[in-house]
């Protein structure tokens, strides 16, 4: 018998700052996302640090008096690895890693190896060590102590090659490799989609861990996997789906996230082409999250990126069986009431009132409000169909028809 082993956490510290851009909310609202990602990799966090500044340091990314605090607590309690908030130049990270002497992330290098954990087909790993290659070349330096010139001799006069040269080479080549690669699977999974035919294509797409997998698997019936961790999903599901006795087809696709590294986007833009062929987007939104608007911004802000922001969208508003309005005291005459104090029908009646319709409030895990859900969904798809095979408008009943 297997005998079961607990697996042991890497003891992290987290560091953030406020600026002018990111107040003490935000930047306290990014750190809790930054812990999160941190748990998802396999890491604890022990302790955070936060500093105000105007700008960050071009030498230490924190000032000298708060780097000194840190570095204490590393060193007395024996602390593996120091994540920061925002991305850390080459330069930066060699400084940083001088005085803490111990392993330094940033937000984009996490989010990296969760893609490199999580990826399970060819075709992720494939895009995971693109975006890696291209996150390391500019920060070889340092990386290696061996970079003395190469030896010379007869026949070998001149300057020589340096080993960082080298490496720089070997990955500039791997990049190329793939590519190369990336490009060949691309065609095939063109192909794929085109064997699909004319059928009507909805994606899935929202902020990370919102429960678009959940729903996934109660419209299809299918398993696709879900968890409560974020970018549970890296590879793009389609599944047939048929409301009434109308089939389409319905793809699952990976999540966003605030900060995107740029490799990430540029690397699985290709993925993406499942949200840019889509006919009807599933923008899904977790309510019960109390930042959600912004995540709302971010999911468009990628979709403008990749050309998508003016399909046909329903908006989607997940987990209404874990939201909480915070209560609010109407006697406290210090206290002013929020958004945070919002019930649902008091959000309906905000800037949700003037999607036409295009909101639908849902709980995918406990399969709430799925009958409206499936109804909305069948006269969108309905629509799209018809114009497109406009005879085939008497096979599919109305929407107040169906079962």
């Amino acid at each position: 018998m297997i005998e079961k082993k607990d697996i042991a956490l890497e003891k992290v510290v987290l560091i953030g700052i406020i600026t002018q851009e990111q107040d003490e909310e935000t930047s306290k609202e990014y750190l809790d996302e930054l812990e999160f990602l941190t748990f998802t990799a396999g890491g604890e966090v022990i302790k955070r640090y936060t500093q105000k500044m105007t700008m960050p340091n071009p030498k230490t990314f924190i000032g000298t008096g708060k780097m000194e605090e840190v570095t204490n607590f590393v060193k007395e309690n024996d602390i593996g690895t120091v994540i920061f908030d925002d991305e850390l130049s080459p330069a930066q990270e060699r400084n940083i890693s001088k005085i803490l002497n111990c392993k330094i992330l940033d937000r984009t290098n996490l989010i990296l190896d969760i893609f490199a954990q999580r990826a399970q087909t060819s075709y992720a790993r494939t895009q995971v060590e693109l975006a890696q290659c291209e996150y390391l070349l500019p920060r070889l330096k340092g990386m290696w102590t061996h970079l003395e010139r190469q030896k010379g001799g007869i026949g070998m006069r001149g300057p020589g090659e340096t080993e960082i040269e080298t490496d720089r080479r070997i990955v500039r080549d791997k990049i190329a490799l793939l590519k190369s690669k990336i490009k060949t699977i691309d065609k095939q999974m063109a192909v794929q989609r085109g064997n699909r035919g004319k059928m009507v294509r909805v994606a899935l797409v929202g902020y990370t861990n919102v429960g678009k997998s959940t729903l996934m698997n109660v419209i299809s019936k299918s398993d696709v996997f879900a968890e409560n961790k974020l970018f549970a999903t890296l590879d793009t599901t389609v599944r047939k789906v048929v409301i009434g006795n109308l089939p389409f087809l319905v793809s699952d696709t990976v999540g966003f996230i605030r900060k995107l590294p740029t490799q990430l986007v540029e690397s699985f833009k290709s993925t993406l082409d499942e949200v840019r062929e889509a006919d009807l987007l599933l923008h899904v939104v977790d309510i019960s999250h109390s930042n959600f608007e912004e995540h709302i911004d971010s999911v468009n802000q990628i979709l403008d990126e990749i050309d998508s922001k003016d399909k046909a969208t329903i908006m989607v508003f997940n987990k209404i069986d874990a939201y909480e309005a915070e209560p609010y005291d109407e006697d406290d005459l210090v206290e002013e009431r929020t958004k945070a104090n919002f019930t649902i029908e008091e959000w309906k009646k905000t800037w949700m009132s003037r999607l036409d319709g295009n909101a639908l409030f849902i709980s995918a895990l406990n399969k709430e409000n799925m009958d409206e859900f499936r109804k909305r969904v069948y006269k969108e798809v309905r629509e799209i169909h018809v114009t497109r095979f406009p005879y085939n408008q008497f096979l599919y009943p109305d929407v107040e028809d169906i079962e």
